[in-house]
C-alpha cells in the first residue's frame, strides 16, 4: 500500500454483518505524543478543515456532495509524510484530528498539563465548508472547527519554527501548515472566533 504495509492474519468470527479490525505495530525512534507540549510552543494544523463534515452534511440530506467534500469524507489522507516532517522539526506534541477540533485540543491540552489558546479566525478553512455553513447558519471557522474525520495534524511546534520553515515543509510534503495559535500555562482549550470566546464539544465516543 501507500506506506509500505503488508495485511497478515486475521480474526475468525461468524456474523450477519462484516467486521474489520485492525492492530498497527511499529517502531519510532522519537515518538511524538500528545503529553509534549511546551508553555510558549505555537499551534499549527495541516491541510484544511471542514471538508468531511461538509461531504456528510450533504450525504444525509440526500444530496451528491461536491467532490472535494465526497473525496474527504469517503477516502481521507492520512498525514503521514508531514508527520514525519513535523517529528524532525522538533514536533513537542502531536495528533490527528479524527474527533474535531473543539474535541482533540482538549485531548492535546490534558496530556500536555497546560492550556491551548486557538483562535478560529486563522483556521483553514476548506472550500466545500462555506455553502454548508451557510445552510447550517454557523460561521465556516466554526463548522470547520466541529468537524471531525478530517484527520489533519495539529502540532505544537516550538516558537523558533516560523513561516519560512511553514512554507518549507509544505514544498516537502505538499501540505500547507497554518499556525492557529499558541500554548500557555494553564489548562483546558481557550476558543476565539475574533473577540468572541466559543465553546466547542467534540466528538465523545462514549455518548
Amino acid at each position: 500500500g501507500a506506506v509500505g504495509g503488508c495485511v497478515l492474519g486475521g480474526d475468525l468470527s461468524r456474523r450477519d454483518q462484516w467486521i474489520v479490525g485492525i492492530t498497527v505495530l511499529g517502531r519510532a525512534v522519537r515518538p511524538v505524543t500528545r503529553a509534549g507540549a511546551r508553555p510558549g510552543d505555537q499551534l499549527w494544523v495541516t491541510g484544511t478543515l471542514g471538508a468531511s463534515r461538509a461531504g456528510l452534511a450533504a450525504l444525509l440530506r440526500g444530496e451528491t456532495p461536491p467532490p472535494a467534500a465526497r473525496e474527504a469524507f469517503a477516502r481521507p489522507k492520512p498525514r503521514i509524510a508531514s508527520g514525519l516532517a513535523l517529528a524532525r522539526a522538533g514536533a513537542t506534541a502531536l495528533l490527528d484530528l479524527s474527533d474535531g477540533l473543539g474535541g482533540d485540543a482538549g485531548h492535546l491540552a490534558a496530556a500536555s498539563s497546560l492550556g491551548l489558546h486557538i483562535q478560529l479566525l486563522q483556521l483553514p478553512v476548506a472550500g466545500p465548508v462555506l455553502v454548508e455553513a451557510t445552510r447550517a447558519g454557523v460561521p465556516p471557522a466554526v463548522f470547520a472547527a466541529l468537524g471531525g474525520e478530517d484527520y489533519e495534524l495539529l502540532a505544537a511546534l516550538p516558537s523558533s519554527f516560523g513561516p519560512a520553515d511553514a512554507a518549507a515543509m509544505q514544498r516537502e510534503t505538499g501540505v500547507a501548515l497554518t499556525l492557529i495559535g499558541e500554548c500557555r500555562a494553564g489548562s483546558g482549550v481557550q476558543l476565539r472566533l475574533g473577540q468572541d470566546a466559543i465553546a466547542l464539544p467534540g466528538f465523545d465516543h462514549f455518548a
